[in-house]
């Protein structure tokens, strides 16, 4: 379970302070596929990184299983991102060196169970990727990128992925693989939490939450 406490993030000071979260308060259990949406601004993602510890509050508490991880050092939340959370970027962020198989295989390094090619090839497998595993970015189409960034997310089996905009480089088509991917990946258990600002991709969740000036101001539940 994912419990935030009257989170706020603050920039700057004085009359220049930018307020990106304003107290937000929110519990979200295991298994839930969430989408953040509200227009450029409205601390959609300010709030995904702070859940994630890419920012750190200026007040307020995040609670992942009932530990409170917003006042952890940044050691110890490379930890938590090891194995409890990852992250899927719009803008992918692969090394270009490297092939499928060389980015997926890279958390495993750093990780306490090391490299496995096998595991790192069962889940390209899982997106569909088994044939361009030795193939490097360049050499993959937008939607195929993002395949090996989900990959190399759910290596390590996070409990949590966290998701910014992930078919914002997409064609509407390829877009919707990823989020029917996403739809298959929480009916296994996983819980996601998406950031858009498109409603039709929000409606592949369970369950929408709109922000507004830093604030939740409505949340839907997908009937």
């Amino acid at each position: 379970m994912l419990e935030l406490k009257k989170a706020s993030k603050f920039y700057g000071s004085g009359a220049a302070r930018v307020i990106a979260l304003n107290g937000v308060s929110l519990i979200l259990e295991k298994g839930d596929f969430v989408a953040i949406v509200g227009p450029s601004g409205s601390g959609k993602s300010t709030l995904l990184n702070v859940i994630g510890g890419l920012d750190r509050l200026s007040a307020g508490e995040v609670l992942l299983d009932g530990q409170r991880i917003d006042e952890f050092s940044e050691n110890q939340m490379v930890g938590i991102r090891r194995g409890k959370i990852a992250y899927v970027f719009q803008q992918y962020h692969l090394l270009p060196s490297l092939t499928s198989l060389e980015n997926v295989l890279l958390p495993l390094i750093f990780s306490n169970d090391g490299a496995n090619p096998d595991k790192a090839l069962s889940i390209l497998k899982r997106v569909g990727l088994e044939r361009r595993i030795h193939h490097k970015p360049s050499e993959l189409s937008g939607g195929e990128q993002q395949r090996v960034a989900i990959a190399r997310a759910l290596v390590n089996n996070p409990g949590l992925l966290l998701a910014d905009e992930p078919t914002g480089n997409m064609d509407q088509e390829t877009g919707r693989g990823i989020l029917t991917l996403f739809n298959e990946l929480n009916a296994e258990g996983r819980s996601i939490i998406m950031v858009t600002h498109d409603p039709t991709i929000a409606s592949y969740a369970k369950e929408t939450i709109f922000m507004r000036d830093g604030q939740i101001i409505d949340r839907k539940r997908r009937e």
